[in-house]
């Protein structure tokens, strides 16, 4: 494609009446993108586009200047992606609207951003410690087992998400419902900055810049999220959560839905069993994120984890479910029955003998952690 074909795409996707389906439309009609900008009216008319929207264009066309906005994306550091550039992710060009221009700001270094092995995770903004215990815990394994971790940056688990990946030492990619140069919410500025421009992924939309968040954008980010990865984890949300949109999407395109129960009696809890009643993986663990998607389990060495290793040797699985919440981070006993799901009398027995063996401490107030090596 040349420079100056490119130049209409990135166009197009400026004016707010013309989106896939239709730049499609005009694109196949006309021959050219630049031929289909440059069209006289009345042959615009004859696509049957309807009459405003010709009018709307026209009036668009006439005032917009795309030299000088294309010398605005080269100032944010922005990148225009076409669904004809051999970068373009392969897992979103498969779904039936895939954007026909992606905006794309992120640091370019020697360890690409990984697009054959993706998943979303999503889910409510009003995260609850059990949310974001298991939010953490899934995507420190995801990012282990090699995943870059999708979302769109909102609040709770969508921050959490992103947050872990980097943590990690992993990837993650955060999709936008505005445009690229807008962060919303306004809080998650650190977040955006350390995804663009420290070099832990890439910010992605195929809005225009400039343009604010609202509801009404939403829909359409939440099918890249979930066409750009194999599957949508949702770890917590309501029956009427966003999430539950980015999940249903996935099924809709063939991609995976992953669900991770919670407790009945909460609302949040009650989006993911959900979709674990419509067909929906319920996950307990990374591993049956792997064994749905075909993955054989591999920690790569080259990330880093969110906590160091130890020296002891669990003697059973249950001793190594309660290592494995403490390796995240110190938790107090109730915490520790909650989110492995052993009998509180089996866990004090249990962490009885690993405190004799020297792999776990208690720190205070019934709070235990691991002994980590010298």
């Amino acid at each position: 494609m040349t420079e100056d074909e490119r130049k209409y795409w990135v166009a197009f996707s400026v004016f707010p009446g013309v989106g896939p389906v239709r730049f499609r439309l005009l694109r196949e009609y006309f021959g050219s993108v630049k031929s289909a900008w440059n069209a006289p009216e009345r042959e615009l008319r004859a696509v049957k586009l309807p009459e405003k929207l010709v009018s709307e264009f026209i009036a668009f066309r006439k005032k917009f200047d795309i030299d000088a906005y294309l010398r605005q994306l080269s100032t944010l550091h922005v990148s225009a992606l076409t669904l004809e550039d051999a970068k373009y992710p392969e897992l979103l060009k498969q779904i039936s609207d895939a954007p026909f221009l992606l905006y794309v700001k992120g640091l370019h270094n020697s360890k690409p951003i990984d697009l054959t092995r993706t998943i979303g995770v999503v889910g409510t903004r009003k995260i609850t410690h059990y949310g974001e215990d298991v939010t953490k815990r899934l995507v420190a394994g995801l990012v282990a087992n090699g995943f870059t971790i999708v979302s769109g940056m909102a609040y709770g688990v969508d921050a959490v998400a992103h947050q872990t990946a980097i943590d990690c030492g992993g990837k993650t990619i955060a999709v936008l419902g505005c445009g690229i140069d807008i962060i919303a919410p306004p809080s998650n500025d650190r977040l955006y900055h350390e995804i663009a421009e420290e070099g832990h992924g890439a910010i992605v939309s195929e809005m225009p810049l400039a343009l604010r968040p609202n509801k009404g954008l939403f829909p359409a980010r939440n099918r890249i999220i979930s066409g750009l990865s194999l599957g949508v984890l949702v770890t917590e949300g309501a029956d009427d959560s966003g999430a539950l949109i980015t999940a249903r999407n996935a099924g809709e395109q063939g991609r995976d839905m992953f669900a991770v129960p919670g407790s009945i009696a909460s609302p949040y809890s009650k989006g993911p069993l959900k979709l674990i009643k419509n067909g929906a993986k319920l996950v307990e663990d990374v591993q049956d994120i792997l064994d749905e998607l075909g993955i054989p389990s591999h920690r790569d060495s080259s990330i880093r984890a969110s906590h160091a290793t130890i020296s002891y040797k669990a003697q059973s699985a249950d001793e190594q479910k309660i290592i494995d919440v403490l390796l995240q981070e110190e938790r107090h006993i109730d915490e520790i029955v909650r989110l492995t799901g052993i009998p509180i009398s089996q866990v004090f027995s249990l962490m009885t003998m690993l405190e004799l063996n020297g792999a776990i401490k208690e720190v205070g107030e019934k709070r235990y952690g691991i002994v980590r090596p010298a």
